[in-house]
């Protein structure tokens, strides 16, 4: 008979993939260890020596999702409509992300969160990307940048994170899809224009 050999970042990576499940589903008070343990096939002081408490393992998941986000969609103040459209397309692709937004809301509403300071600088770069774009003259200056890159990030948000709104306004056909994300589009354009 061998013995198993012990793999922590497959370990880490399926206690990861669970705990995103877990809190996109239950949110930091409604997550139980327990079923992100049974879910990941790991003991919960795996967990607890990985990434800390439930709080700290909320943290985790979410500075690692906005991470993921950046990478792949970072913020473009030259292509305002295509970077919204790449934004719908991430928010789509992977609800998650805007569902552990959600919950991080409604358990910490306007108390500093655990990684603050990080998160900050997260969004100071996306800021400083648009308000480089005002700069240049790319887009207009009418509305300070991180105002816009909170109106832009909630238009392109929105219909993923509440799609009964979506189907109940605007519908839930394929051609109600393109024309609220076209109206999106248009939204961000006028937002933007010079």
């Amino acid at each position: 008979m061998t013995a198993r050999v012990r793999d922590p970042e497959a370990t880490k990576a399926r206690i990861f993939a669970a705990a995103v499940a877990e809190f996109a589903r239950y949110g930091i008070a409604g997550a139980r260890i327990d079923r992100i343990a049974t879910e990941a096939k790991a003991n919960k002081q795996l967990i607890y020596a990985y990434f800390g408490n439930k709080a700290d393992l909320f943290a985790h998941v979410l500075g690692k999702r906005m991470l993921d986000l950046a990478i792949a969609v970072p913020v473009d103040g030259d292509d305002v409509e295509g970077w919204m459209d790449r934004l719908m397309d991430y928010h789509a692709a992977h609800p998650e992300l805007l569902r552990l937004l959600f919950w991080e809301g409604i358990e910490y509403g306007t108390a500093e969160l655990p990684d603050e300071a990080g998160r900050q600088e997260h969004y100071t770069r996306k800021i400083a990307a648009l308000a480089d774009a005002q700069a240049r003259g790319v887009i207009s200056d009418e509305i300070p940048p991180n105002d816009l890159l909170f109106l832009l990030v909630a238009l392109a948000g929105w219909s993923t994170a509440v799609p009964q709104m979506r189907r109940i306004l605007i519908g839930g056909g394929d051609t109600d899809g393109e024309r609220v994300r076209a109206s999106i589009r248009a939204a961000a354009r006028r937002l933007t224009a010079r």
